[in-house]
């Protein structure tokens, strides 16, 4: 059985890939990751602030009681020779690099257009395999319109684009009002890949003591249709690859996002609840459904359920919003590949397969 995938022009041996999470800060989650079929790790976000706040406190530490004894500060090092908060981070790529034969993606999340490139040009020293460009940004400020907002995204892009020469993903929020003219901009500005999309964490409200909540909620599979939808539209439209994230929690979701046109799916939240071990289970399933089809290899159908390849591509627009709520409470209907015959419910086995390939 053929897994293997490329994904922002690394090698793939599999389109599964463990995201950004506390499970991939340890090493032997990351050597068990590797071992149970995913074919890339994405290490948690490097963030600025973090970093900032770290070397801040580095040098109070060291200017307590200047005054009184300022000849001992000569003793110390430049505290920017420290590397206080990126270190850490480093010898993580550093170690991971060694441990696993698989792509190791570092995640950046800046905040001023220097710590980007100088975080950017680190982790590429350090080894790391690509970048996954994790900008976090709400735009809160209402003096932001849209094309602010997208001109942050662009000037990121290029600025870290420019500063090395591993290949950079751009992880995208949801709530872009164009995301497929936006897609191709970042496309221009040098994207290898685009991750659909990043879940941001919203705060609740504690009714008992009226206060502000934040926890981390993690995601399930009912989340999946929007990603799903803009891999769909997206797919085989763009140069560069997608990678589907949010509400992959069995390999059934894995199977629909790689339909749609993903080529790598990305989960965090199955992780996190059933551990590393789970990467085989997802694995073994997306197996077991491509020979039960009579698929043997990613290519055989990758794509097939894309609004470039669905009989009706106006199944994912418009068009079909009124059918959908005035059919509620009715069987679904179904809209097939036009390389497939029939219902969606088709052949399986070698026949399956050659309707694909026709």
């Amino acid at each position: 059985m053929k897994l293997a995938t490329t994904y922002m022009g690394l090698n793939l041996s599999s389109p599964l890939v463990a995201s950004a999470s506390p499970l991939t800060r340890n090493i032997a989650n990351i050597q068990r990751l590797a071992e149970n079929g995913a074919g890339a790790i994405v290490l948690p976000s490097l963030f600025e602030e973090q970093i900032d706040a770290e070397r801040e406190e580095l040098e109070r530490g060291m200017s307590v009681a200047s005054d009184s004894s300022p000849e001992a500060l000569t003793y110390f090092p430049d505290p920017v020779l420290f590397e206080s908060g990126t270190r850490p981070y480093l010898d993580i790529v550093r170690r991971a690099r060694a441990a696993v034969g698989i792509p190791i993606i570092a995640s950046l999340n800046g905040t001023t257009d220097t710590g980007w490139i100088d975080f950017a040009k680190q982790l590429e020293q350090a080894g790391a395999s690509g970048i996954e460009l994790n900008i976090y940004f709400i735009p809160a400020d209402a003096a932001l319109d849209a094309g602010d907002v997208e001109r942050r995204y662009i000037d990121i892009l290029r600025a870290v684009k420019q500063s090395v020469r591993i290949p950079i993903a751009v992880k995208l929020s949801p709530y872009f009002s164009a995301p497929f003219a936006f897609a191709r901009r970042l496309q221009d500005a040098g994207a290898d890949a685009l991750v659909l999309f990043n879940r941001f964490y919203q705060p609740d409200i504690d009714l008992a003591d009226l206060s502000l909540v934040a926890d981390l909620q993690l995601s399930s599979k009912q989340e999946i249709r929007l990603p799903l939808l803009w891999t769909a539209v997206l797919a085989g439209r763009l140069k560069l690859s997608l990678a589907a994230s949010t509400g992959l929690e069995t390999s059934a979701e894995a199977v629909k996002y790689l339909l749609a046109g993903a080529d790598v799916v990305m989960t965090t939240s199955a992780l996190l609840r059933h551990g590393a071990g789970y990467m085989a289970t997802l694995r073994d399933g997306l197996v077991t459904w491509m020979e039960s089809n009579g698929f043997t290899s990613l290519d055989e159908f990758r794509g097939s359920l894309s609004q470039r390849q669905v009989t009706d591509p106006a199944a994912f627009e418009r068009a079909n919003y009124l059918h959908v709520l005035q059919s509620y409470g009715q069987e679904p209907s179904r809209v097939t590949s036009r390389h497939l015959r029939g219902d969606f419910a088709i052949p399986t086995g070698p026949q399956r397969r050659h309707e694909l390939k026709t």
